[in-house]
């Protein structure tokens, strides 16, 4: 049976106050919908290692694919800070379907739009921001990750298409996605970007089973044998890494948000607990160990939900640097993990179960801190930008 939803959202720095009346209106929404429909059936799905597709058409509802694309081509046309509190509530319920949500936004869509033609963003938006369509996209490839610039994806110019070859792996929504932005190198070693559609002549997504994080989404392989993709699916408006890298800010972005929904999550129900269960004839919570615990949770949660929201603002105004936006998805992260840590402690052997939230977003976090760029590769951006000394190599 599943348990009520009893979330209440920390601000012990009065942040709401930092928001606008459609801020919060649209984090009520989605908080709402994930506690109608995510918290009861998500633990279910994680035991079983299941993506729940029927959420796909909800989160097309509330707004969660893609909402800074323009209403012109079927976005939302929200703001920045919108698209975080979005994140934020997600993932508060869990990583696993905030990841689906942020490669459909930042990594399918935001390309499409940001690099791609007229016809392509008329052809593929609308779709792809109901839910009508799903995407994937393909970077990391299996000797290949932090270094993406080393890639052996490649096509050829066959006359009228060009022919795809090579393979992309820990790939999110591909074992479903009808989609997929495939950056692979030109015959002159350039990086380009390539809208691959399933049904593709040689053209596979097997599954990757076994994880023991984000179990409730769909992780899988892109291979391409000879795929003959038409000409016009090339996206013509970026050439190198730049494309790519520039989505995964986009990503990144909506992780820094993201990651503080789960460590939250992690903490109101840590507090929760800490008031009801009694050892030694009182409340676990009025023990020193305890509250020491509990306020270093809070006070790591309130720095954090001011380090997005000057970010947001920074978004907004078009001055968020790459180098910020890494410093604040790898500290949310951080920050995540080790809350999740400490209050599953708190929570002993109820901690480890199904029960209460806590064991899998700490699991769902271990890729969380490893996607979108690893904890490592996030901390050298920071000392190459403070330093100008590039310690990548």
């Amino acid at each position: 049976m599943s348990k009520k939803d009893l979330y209440e959202s920390p601000d012990y720095y009065l942040a709401d106050e930092l928001f606008t009346e459609e801020h919060k209106l649209i984090r009520a929404t989605v908080r709402d919908w994930v506690k109608k429909e995510v918290s009861p059936i998500i633990e279910d799905y994680s035991q079983r290692a299941e993506f729940p597709k029927h959420l796909i058409k909800g989160l097309g509802e509330i707004g969660a694919f893609g909402p800074t694309i323009p209403v012109e081509y079927g976005g939302a046309g929200l703001d920045y800070m919108s698209y975080g509190i979005i994140m934020q509530e997600i993932e508060r319920g869990d990583s696993g379907i905030r990841s689906t949500a942020s490669v459909q936004g930042s990594l399918v869509m935001y390309p499409i739009y940001a690099y791609g033609s007229e016809e392509q963003k008329h052809k593929y938006l609308p779709k792809l921001a109901t839910g009508e369509l799903m995407g994937c996209f393909g970077l990391t490839e299996p000797d290949h990750g932090s270094d993406p610039g080393g890639m052996t994806t490649n096509f050829k110019d066959a006359g009228d298409h060009y022919l795809l070859n090579g393979a992309k792996m820990w790939i999110s929504n591909s074992p479903f996605a009808d989609i997929a932005v495939v950056w692979a190198k030109d015959e002159s070693g350039k990086i380009r970007g390539l809208i691959v559609e399933r049904g593709m002549e040689g053209f596979t997504t097997p599954e990757t089973h076994n994880k023991w994080s984000l179990r409730a989404s769909a992780t899988g392989e892109l291979v391409f044998d000879n795929v003959k993709v038409p000409k016009e699916n090339l996206l013509p408006n970026v050439t190198g890494l730049k494309g790519p890298l520039g989505c995964l800010n986009q990503a990144r972005y909506g992780i820094a948000w993201g990651a503080l929904g789960a460590a939250m999550d992690c903490y109101d129900t840590a507090l929760r607990y800490s008031k009801e269960r009694k050892q030694f004839g009182k409340p676990i919570g009025a023990f020193q160990l305890q509250q020491k615990k509990l306020a270093e949770m809070i006070t790591e949660i309130t720095k954090g939900q001011l380090l997005v929201w000057r970010l947001g603002t920074l978004k907004n105004e078009n001055r968020a640097t790459p180098a910020q936006i890494s410093m604040s998805k790898r500290n949310s992260v951080e920050t995540a993990l080790n809350i999740a840590r400490e209050a599953r402690q708190m929570l002993g052997g109820m901690g480890i179960t199904g029960e209460y939230p806590i064991m899998r977003h700490m699991m769902n976090l271990e890729s969380v801190v490893t996607y979108e760029g690893t904890h490592d590769i996030h901390l050298l951006i920071t000392g190459f930008d403070v330093t100008g000394l590039e310690a990548f190599k």
